[in-house]
């Protein structure tokens, strides 16, 4: 081989070790990676991100830790977060629904029900913005309640676009990575009536972003987080679609996609080009002697009965020979 393997760094951890070393759990130290507050390097190995022993050590530093950073990637869920503002249920939910309340994660419980998770200091700075005061209590102003009642819902619209920020964000300044960061929330259709070309196409993929997933692909389950994941209101698409078309001409400009190199064909092979040998095919099997049957036996002929004689026999012959001279 021309090439060697990268080895990882024996330096850095991976997510689940550096997790640990940081007092989280995975799932809130993946958001804080997502929210920029955990800085990670790509693993040279080919195994993802990794999080280095100084970025480490400067979190630990960090006053208030490791609380400090628990408390930053808190979320909650509809009730507790209700709580958390004093107010009604019903009416976190509306302001969610509106686009107020921006999720940043979810999950599907048991009854495949989609939960919505929010920043618990997002809410705390919601509930203390006094121009907010009035959506708190009170009656809500009419466009908020036209929009219930014709069945508006924002929460995962704005996911994606709050997940768009923390893919882009992953894929650094690596500019076919940003690309497939605003290709991954896009319908594989308009991906590829954007990008024409097979072979920046499949370089995206290689990039590509995974996102949350649950249960068999092809199951209920993996089929309704896929229309979460999945950008569906036209100018959302539009604005995607834009997007991905702005960071591929920055990604082109960086280099062109490898295209695969075309088989040769005995037109298109060079001259001092040796031709492959021509398959030598088995001789066939030699065929046994045909069979040489036995000779039928020679069956002897009857026997010749002998000639009559006697008295009768020249009276026969004298009445013949009468015969004939009258």
């Amino acid at each position: 081989m021309s090439g060697t393997l990268a080895k990882t760094d024996p330096s850095t951890f991976g997510p689940s070790r550096a997790a640990r070393e940081l007092g989280l759990k995975r799932g809130e130290f993946d958001l804080a990676v997502n929210l920029g507050l955990v800085r990670t390097t790509p693993d040279e190995g080919g195994g993802g991100r990794r999080v280095t022993r100084a970025e480490l050590d400067r979190l630990r530093a960090a006053d208030g830790f490791p609380d400090g950073l628990r408390e930053r990637v808190s979320t909650t869920g509809t009730q507790e977060g209700a709580a958390l503002m004093e107010i009604a249920p019903t009416r976190f939910t509306t302001l969610a629904r509106f686009g107020l309340l921006v999720p940043v994660s979810f999950y599907l419980n048991r009854y495949r029900a989609v939960v919505w998770l929010y920043l618990t200091e997002e809410l705390r700075q919601f509930t203390a913005e006094a121009s907010n005061a009035r959506l708190l209590s009170g009656r809500l102003p009419a466009e908020i309640r036209e929009g219930l009642k014709a069945g508006l819902d924002r929460r995962p619209r704005n996911w994606r676009g709050r997940h768009s920020g923390f893919l882009l964000r992953q894929a650094g300044d690596d500019p076919w990575a940003r690309a497939a960061a605003v290709a991954a929330l896009l319908d594989p259709a308009d991906v590829a009536e954007v990008v024409q070309d097979p072979a920046e196409r499949a370089r995206l993929d290689r990039f590509r972003p995974r996102l949350p997933g649950h249960g068999a692909p092809g199951s209920p389950a993996a089929e309704l987080v896929q229309r979460l994941t999945t950008a569906t209101d036209p100018d959302e698409v539009a604005w995607f679609r834009a997007d991905l078309a702005h960071t591929l001409e920055t990604a082109r400009g960086e280099g062109p996609a490898p295209h695969p190199l075309p088989e040769p064909t005995p037109s298109t092979l060079p001259a001092s080009s040796t031709l492959p040998t021509p398959r030598t095919l088995p001789a066939p099997p030699t065929l046994p002697a045909p069979r040489t049957l036995p000779t039928p036996p020679t069956v002897p002929a009857p026997p010749e009965h002998p000639k009559p004689t006697g008295l009768l026999t020249r009276l026969r012959c004298r009445g013949r020979r009468s015969a004939r001279s009258t």
